[in-house]
């Protein structure tokens, strides 16, 4: 595989030692060049050996030393880019399965990349895997990955995931073990499938791969109303979530005592179901899996109640505000206001129930635009805040496609997205964030 040279950095150790704008690279270290991953490993040794393809068709070795993990300083064009692994399994739980029909392309991908692991957090399955990749992994050695493990026992692994690849597990992560790669683990948890004495078995199978395995998160299992066709499954009841709960928490224990860390972190929306509160930020240590929505909420309640103690002025922009939100972080959006929310200014939170993909489906992120204008249609406030969370990143649509600005158009108030965790909230609601 040839990849070109875009760009030569005339002030990098590329250009110095011949590398030019249209060359192809052909080979680094002996090693074809597959992605942006075997990229950055191969060029971050200290003896460098490229293959290159001068644009009249010459091919030339060029061998330099330069320092470990020191930039060539060159700009490569796409071809160097990691296009998707996509999903080989038929999870019973998989909620692109679940999506309404109609929306747009991006939100019926089903990714299952190591690379997207590694870079940007994602969770993978490993059932994608030929004996090549994987070794390529081995050799590669990135830390941490992302694991989806959801059940230790294989019959059950397979039977969650409808893939005979999905049986392979153990092996693998044995693998990494003795390839020296750390990973991040979850078990996403569907009642009377894999929790119970299930979940006993998968946490006493990964006990035994300490100290690799570095976090476990616990994360109830996603539905929404569009299931015709698939697979029975039914949300956790309180009693269930507080059952997962109190099996974690003896878990942390265990390991806090013996390890000194509590490895075993439910999400967030198990104490959500179960209606209890959330434990301190400590129980949280580094936040390893807040993005598997795992203290997200704590961090958040952290980050508004240090912005209320390091203001001078705690007074805020005399009006009322209505806080739009998902009905599972309502109560505690309500506490948290009540307790170090700005002075002078009147909040309401108001949950907004998700007719759009059902009313199971309870987060602040999956709003859609059709919902908010139903519910908030009759509003009486000055200011409608709306976290930024439910817009794609390019900042211009909701998941239902509707465009931020017929939301605002559509709204009867004027409508704040707040961006930022906690600290991000304290100011919108004293009124220091002009409307975006």
């Amino acid at each position: 595989m040839a990849h070109r040279i875009v760009e030569a950095d005339k002030n990098g150790v590329g250009y110095a030692h011949g590398l030019r704008a249209g060359d192809q690279i052909l080979t680094i270290g002996g090693e074809r060049v597959i992605d942006e991953i075997d990229y950055q490993a191969l060029t971050a040794e200290r003896n460098m050996d490229i293959l290159v393809r001068h644009p009249d068709g010459q091919e030339e070795h060029i061998r330099f030393v330069k320092e470990d993990w020191e930039p060539l300083g060159l700009r490569m064009d796409e071809t160097l880019l990691c296009r998707p692994m996509e999903c080989a399994n038929k999870c019973v739980f998989c909620f692109v399965d679940q999506m309404r029909p109609g929306l747009r392309d991006t939100l019926y991908v089903r990714d299952d990349d190591w690379r997207m692991s590694l870079m940007m957090g994602n969770y993978i399955t490993l059932t994608n895997l030929g004996e090549r990749e994987f070794d390529r992994i081995l050799r590669r050695k990135p830390s941490p990955l992302y694991i989806s493990v959801h059940a230790t026992e294989m019959d059950l692994r397979e039977k969650l995931m409808r893939s005979p690849r999905s049986r392979l597990l153990m092996d693998q992560l044995h693998r990494f073990n003795e390839a020296g790669i750390r990973y991040h683990c979850q078990v996403v948890l569907l009642p009377g499938w894999n929790d119970g004495a299930h979940l006993e078995r998968t946490l006493t199978d990964l006990e035994a791969l300490r100290p690799n395995v570095l976090s476990v998160a616990l994360v109830p299992v996603g539905l929404t109303k569009y299931r015709d066709g698939l697979e029975k499954l039914r949300p956790y009841t309180p009693g269930e979530a507080a059952q997962v709960l109190r099996q974690a928490e003896k878990w942390q224990q265990r390991f806090l005592a013996r390890d000194g860390t509590r490895l075993v972190y439910p999400a967030d929306e198990f104490y959500c179901i179960a209606g209890e509160p959330l434990p301190p930020d400590e129980a949280y240590e580094d936040y390893c899996q807040i993005e598997n929505g795992v203290g997200m909420l704590r961090r958040f309640a952290e980050e508004m109640r240090i912005a209320r103690r390091l203001d001078d002025d705690p007074r805020g922009r005399p009006r009322r505000v209505l806080l739009a939100c998902g009905v599972s972080v309502a109560p505690y959006m309500r506490k948290w206001i009540d307790d170090w929310g700005p002075e002078g200014v009147r909040v309401t939170v108001r949950p907004i129930v998700n007719h759009f993909f059902g009313e199971t489906v309870t987060v602040t992120g999956l709003l859609t635009g059709a919902d908010l204008v139903e519910q908030l249609k009759d509003a009486d406030t000055d200011e409608i805040l709306l976290s930024a969370g439910v817009v794609r990143a390019q900042g211009d649509l909701l998941l239902d496609d509707m465009p931020v600005q017929t939301l605002r158009e559509r709204l009867p108030a004027p409508l704040t997205l707040v961006s930022g965790g906690g600290d991000g909230l304290y100011d919108a609601l004293k009124g220091v964030l002009p409307p975006d």
